[in-house]
């Protein structure tokens, strides 16, 4: 290294000998540059220590690179999960991924919209908050900026990619009910669409298997779900609330905390003697099959609703197979038999 530390494209040109179009040309795409001119610029990246401002190279161009990612709470693993893998397929197709989490807060969320437009990216993978949202912002966003929503279906942006709720939910209560007593379904305040739409389906389900639907909705407000499933979970077990030993909880970060629950008040859970309760869940987190015992749940296809997502975006951005109406997509869900129920 030189020691001489140089801030712009400008000063590499001309400590480098290699032209500013060409520079330019490799930081788009180095695989665009014959292979020694790479070399070239590589050597010079390293005797300068110099190192692009991705902004200011997306800036300057007519259609930029980046891609912008918007979440509702990145800490959750489900879309810490899909974040990863759009990530890793935005890089391998030459994108520059930014992702930004609203922490559940709508004002979180039209910050990030405004930051990331001002960024003038090539397109959006957009997860908003749903019933948290200001849709009014979202929707203005998506008119400027090629926007595919995932998740949460808000009517917004040029295409929609998720999961099927009539379709998984269905699929784990009729397997609930062939195995034991049917299940009571266990829910906190919707925080987006998807907890209302499993709920809905739970109750056509049971309905359509001659039972009577029963939702306990408990106290809780934010995204702190195991939290709420533990807290909530103990009150429930202590006043015996629990119409059924059959739990099927929204999803599987309540359920996660309804096992620790049942652990703390010394009940076995699980299919089979000496156990006293089933729980269930949905989505198939990460964590779903390391809890104790390992849980029975739904799975959502996260590497196709992440392949979809993205998929979509790129025909858009380039102008292909552009959908006359909003499209939406949606993916079944498969069950998953663990030892929980």
């Amino acid at each position: 290294m030189s020691g001489k530390k140089i801030k712009t494209m400008e000063e590499l040109s001309q400590l480098s000998g290699i032209s500013r179009p060409t520079l330019s040309k490799y930081f788009q795409d180095p695989k665009s540059v014959r292979e020694s001119t790479k070399e070239r610029v590589e050597t010079a990246l390293e005797e300068y220590d110099y190192r692009p401002n991705i902004f200011a190279v997306n800036q300057n161009r007519k259609l930029t690179r980046t891609i912008g990612i918007l979440v509702p709470y990145l800490a959750d693993p489900f879309f810490a999960e899909i974040v990863r893998m759009i990530e890793r397929q935005c890089i391998d197709a030459g994108y520059w991924p930014i992702v930004f989490s609203a922490h559940g807060e709508k004002e979180m969320e039209n910050n990030a919209l405004s930051t990331l437009e001002s960024l003038r990216p090539a397109g959006a993978l957009v997860a908003p908050l749903g019933r948290g949202s200001d849709i009014d912002v979202v929707q203005r966003f998506a008119d400027a900026v090629p926007t595919v929503v995932f998740d949460s279906n808000v009517p917004v942006g040029q295409a929609f990619v998720g999961s099927d709720n009539f379709q998984s939910i269905p699929l784990i209560v009729d397997y609930l009910c062939r195995t034991g007593e049917p299940p009571c379904f266990f829910e906190m305040p919707p925080v987006n669409p998807n907890a209302n739409k499993r709920r809905e389906a739970y109750c056509l389900a049971m309905e359509r298997l001659g039972h009577d639907p029963m939702v306990i909705q408990v106290a809780g407000s934010d995204w702190g779900f195991e939290r709420i499933g533990l807290e909530e979970g103990v009150r429930l077990i202590d006043s015996r609330g629990l119409p059924s030993n059959t739990v099927l909880c929204s999803n599987d970060r309540l359920a996660i905390g309804l096992l620790a629950a049942a652990y703390e008040k010394g009940l076995r859970v699980g299919h089979g003697p000496g156990c006293a309760m089933r729980i269930a869940g949905h989505d198939d987190h990460p964590w779903a099959q390391f809890t104790c015992p390992p849980l029975t749940t739904v799975s959502q296809d996260y590497k196709a609703i992440a392949r979809r997502s993205l998929s979509v975006l790129f025909d858009i951005i380039k102008g292909e197979n552009v959908p006359d109406e909003r499209e939406e997509t949606l993916f079944e869900g498969k069950l998953v038999l663990r030892a929980s129920a």
